[in-house]
């Protein structure tokens, strides 16, 4: 097949929020298509009245942006498509290769229950096949399945794999309100836009056998298919909130950058050698459905905090503030000054696992008043610490040299005229300045708060030592 009639599809259900799960297959998808210079179709398969919500369509479509994942066309909405999924049920009652069925939900329970008993498959067991029902408010329409021969579907992912046509059930294909069911709706949209290739999750494997019968009677050719494996929690039991996070903007408002996740998502499945950290345009080079493996993958969240680690330090600076914002403004931190944005972003990229905790520990350089630890503050701002808080205070505002190098130089020669290791004015200093013990490199917060304001939290913390507090 040529690599410009390739069209691939993402087709989430706005049921709930954008899971782990489902970006990884809209990754995979958009990866392959990127890489073959096809076409990236997004198709919103709102059939369910009940469930869907235009707030979770809303959210997938928000999750897809964020993710960087751009599709081509759509997004498309099964539910404005509902008319030509009813064409197509009539066209195959018209042809005899469907038919309704009364058969309450009490005679159905019924009907499994025994062919459980007696050992039997508990599939539809066809007592409306042949009786010629027509039209009614209570009547559902089966889809006419071959009883004999086999389904063999070639996957990309899986290989062959075969199915006996006796296993498989006359499924439902409209429900008695009129709507399609997923197996058929998604039959028909998938032919109708001219989905080559569908590439999702390994839980429609069962699925496909009953899709690629109906692509057969409606006269359509179907796609190629490759399922890919489910994703396990730590525990290897299927992914589930109990393990964590499994929105992806939850992730987002964790603080996790988007190339971050899409990194570790990829990684939940394929794999290039053990290269563990690529550029996006070296994904789309090196990606195949062939490096897809075929058994689970396992989420683990502490890679992808490392992941997010590393992409947070080789951040572009203008992408690192940009990101930061939100989390700035969620906590009324003044961020109008770009130029000292910039100065507190480089000063703890390198600290910082994610931007929630980038933004808090960043607190003290927006707080007019620090807040000091009270456990920091009992040991550092002392009469003791607070003779070399003031030595400092009667010098700094002679120091030409007003740079990291130069404040370093400052320091440890104070350090050595006063007869002290340059770790204890070191520490008083990151007190007076941040109210904690642990902080950036002392130089690097003195020239970003800048020298005035690095006076005016010295001498505040010398007025509270002075104060006996």
């Amino acid at each position: 097949m040529a690599s410009d009639q390739i069209r691939t599809r993402f087709a989430p259900s706005p049921t709930g929020f954008l899971h782990i799960g489902g970006a990884r297959t809209a990754l995979f998808n958009w990866l392959y298509t990127r890489r073959h210079e096809g076409t990236f179709v997004l198709r919103v398969e709102d059939t369910d009245q009940v469930r869907s919500t235009e707030e979770s369509t809303q959210a997938i479509l928000d999750a897809m942006t964020w993710l960087g994942l751009n599709w081509d066309e759509g997004p498309y909405f099964q539910a404005e498509r509902v008319a030509i999924h009813r064409e197509m049920v009539q066209k195959l009652i018209d042809e005899g290769k469907a038919y309704y069925c009364t058969c309450s939900p009490s005679e159905l329970e019924a009907k499994r229950k025994k062919a459980l008993t007696e050992g039997r498959k508990p599939k539809y067991d066809g007592t409306c096949r042949n009786r010629g029902l027509s039209r009614s408010p209570d009547a559902v329409v089966r889809f006419l399945c071959p009883e004999v021969g086999v389904t063999v579907m070639h996957d990309l992912i899986k290989g062959n794999i075969s199915f006996n046509n006796e296993e498989l059930d006359d499924l439902i294909i409209e429900r008695a309100d009129g709507y399609p069911t997923y197996n058929f709706a998604v039959v028909v949209d998938d032919a109708q836009m001219g989905i080559t290739h569908v590439i999702r999750g390994d839980d429609h494997v069962n699925n496909t056998p009953k899709q690629i019968r109906i692509y057969e009677a409606l006269g359509y050719e179907a796609p190629l298919f490759g399922h890919v494996p489910m994703i396990l929690g730590s525990d290897k039991a299927r992914l589930s909130k109990r393990h964590g996070a499994t929105s992806v903007m939850a992730y987002q408002e964790m603080g996790y950058l988007p190339e971050a996740l899409v990194k570790d998502l990829v990684r939940l499945g394929w794999s290039h050698g053990d290269q563990e950290i690529f550029t996006l345009e070296e994904l789309v080079r090196k990606f195949s459905l062939e490096a897809v493996g075929k058994s689970a993958a396992v989420f683990n969240p502490e890679k992808l905090l490392w992941l997010n680690q590393q992409y947070i330090m080789a951040y572009p600076e203008e992408k690192l503030v940009e990101a930061m914002h939100p989390f700035w403004e969620k906590r009324v931190f003044d961020a109008s000054n770009r130029r000292f944005i910039s100065k507190v972003t480089a000063d703890l990229r390198t600290r910082a696992k994610t931007l929630v905790e980038m933004a808090d520990a960043s607190a003290f350089y927006f707080q007019q008043e620090v807040e000091y630890d009270p456990a920091a503050a009992a040991k550092f701002l002392t009469p003791e610490y607070g003779s070399h808080l003031e030595a400092v205070v009667e010098r700094i505002s002679g120091i030409g040299d007003y740079t990291k190098d130069g404040l370093e130089t400052f320091l440890r020669a104070l350090a050595e005229e006063r007869g002290t290791k340059l770790k204890w004015i070191a520490q008083a200093l990151r007190v007076a300045l941040t109210g904690k013990t642990i902080s950036p490199g002392i130089d690097e917060v003195m020239v970003t708060l800048g020298k005035e304001r690095v006076i005016e939290r010295i001498e505040r913390a010398l007025a509270r030592i002075g104060a006996g507090n």
